[in-house]
């Protein structure tokens, strides 16, 4: 965060003081007054449970000096009528002060978007500072906080960007408009919300549209749905993938013992080895993307091959951690989405072990289609897991389409219950399900 007066944040958002209007914010913004650091602005709103503007206190003591919010507290106070509004005002004038000395990028697809943004984080970091979304905070809020972040050294922001609706991508770009956009995948995350595969193509193409002028489009080319976005900006394009001739290709795919892939990242002039530290065969094409986007920033090929042979990726995303009594887990618990699970459910087959147990929870928002999407992904688990746990009873579905391996439990108690008295050394079991279903508790347990 840039430093700023309260009298300077409320001219910016429209807003009036309460208190003392010379107090500078110094540090990032934060919603929850626990993660207030010295200089922060706490950000209050009203819930309704919950009122934001009563922890103003607990955020003073954990060192913020200032609040912004719908109405005064105890700490000093730039008071407006919209706080979230307020927020990305804010955000969006921070960067544009940043903006000569910055490069933004953004980051949007159906599945891989965190994993992707953690391996871009890490390319970028290794030439100059760089501002990453931290975990999966991707909406009008999380975006930003994030580029509250920002500050005068910083030379690379990093922003996911996730969508629920048509237009929320657009949204976001209006907040800040990217010099490189990354599109990963159409796929049926959120589908129940969006109603089509076109709606939700339509809103991954926003982040093309939304590029500043001259901005690049990054764009996986092993995706007919993606490719298109390419008639979407008269600026660069570089694609990204593993068949055809993509600017970036990943080739020569293996994997060792644990499921972590190797492979060669080539472009028209050069090549580099990868060997990623996580597993899943399917994250060579998000380092393929994220090479991509570093060319773009200026990244060369070895370097970002380097940086991506090191990166670590969010919490509950393909951590493989050893278990008392010789077991493996492979926790993949933070969300889930039809081509995403079967995606954990390839690094699952992939890792040498003795059986292969998959707890899996209910994947949310897939509509009228929720069921039969459930059985088909239940019956691919099937065909890859020695045993099938489906969690709870909107899960059923997977244990109906896992037949004989599948093993249905009421709840997270019951799948703790279950694994515990039948895991045996030599075993690996992976947990996956929308954030919804917190199947992390059940991860959480075994450790």
């Amino acid at each position: 965060m840039i430093p700023l007066s309260l009298g300077e944040i409320a001219a910016v958002v429209g807003g009036t003081v309460e208190g003392d209007g010379a107090v500078t914010v110094t540090a990032p913004a934060v919603l929850d007054g626990r993660q207030a650091e010295p200089g922060s602005l706490f950000v209050a709103f009203p819930g309704e449970r919950v009122d934001g503007h009563d922890y103003a206190g607990q955020a003073g003591r954990a060192g913020a000096v200032a609040v912004l919010g719908s109405r005064p507290t105890p700490l000093p106070t730039v008071v407006v009528k919209d706080a979230q509004a307020a927020l990305q005002a804010l955000a969006t004038h921070v960067v544009d002060r940043l903006r000569a000395g910055l490069t933004v990028v953004g980051v949007t697809g159906s599945q891989g978007k965190t994993t992707t943004k953690d391996l871009l984080a890490a390319v970028l970091s290794s030439a100059a500072p760089t501002i990453a979304t931290i975990g999966t905070l991707n909406n009008g809020l999380g975006v930003p906080l994030t580029m509250l972040r920002a500050d005068a050294a910083t030379r690379f922001l990093v922003l996911e960007m996730g969508a629920s609706h048509v237009g929320d991508i657009a949204e976001l770009t209006d907040l800040v408009a990217p010099d490189i956009g990354v599109v990963l995948n159409v796929g049926q995350a959120h589908i129940g919300e969006f109603g089509s595969r076109e709606a939700i193509t339509r809103t991954k193409g926003e982040l093309v549209r939304g590029l500043a002028p001259g901005g690049t489009a990054i764009l996986n080319a092993d995706d007919p749905r993606v490719v298109t976005m390419r008639s979407l900006t008269e600026g660069p394009v570089l694609t990204f993938g593993q068949a055809e001739q993509p600017d970036v290709r990943a080739l020569d795919l293996t994997l060792d013992r644990f499921g972590r892939p190797s492979f060669t990242l080539r472009t028209a002039d050069a090549s580099a080895p990868v060997a990623l530290p996580f597993v899943g065969a399917h994250q060579a094409l998000n380092a393929a993307a994220a090479a991509a986007a570093g060319l773009a920033a200026g990244v060369p090929l070895d370097v970002a091959a380097a940086a991506l042979s090191t990166a670590s990726l969010s919490k509950w995303r393909m951590e493989l951690r050893d278990l008392a009594g010789g077991a493996r887990l492979l926790n993949d618990s933070y969300n889930a989405n039809p081509d995403s699970t079967r995606a954990a459910l390839d690094a699952l087959a992939a890792i040498e072990c003795g059986r292969r147990i998959a707890v899996l929870g209910e994947m949310l928002e897939l509509g009228d289609d929720s069921a039969a999407e459930h059985r088909a992904v239940g019956a691919y688990a099937a065909s890859l897991a020695d045993v099938v746990v489906a969690v709870g009873e909107a899960a059923r579905p997977l244990a109906d389409g896992a037949g004989a391996r599948a093993v249905a439990l009421a709840d997270n108690d019951a799948a703790v219950g279950w694994l515990h008295g039948h895991l045996a050394a030599g075993d690996v079991v992976l947990v996956k399900a929308s954030r919804g279903a917190g199947l992390d508790e059940v991860a959480a347990a075994l450790t």
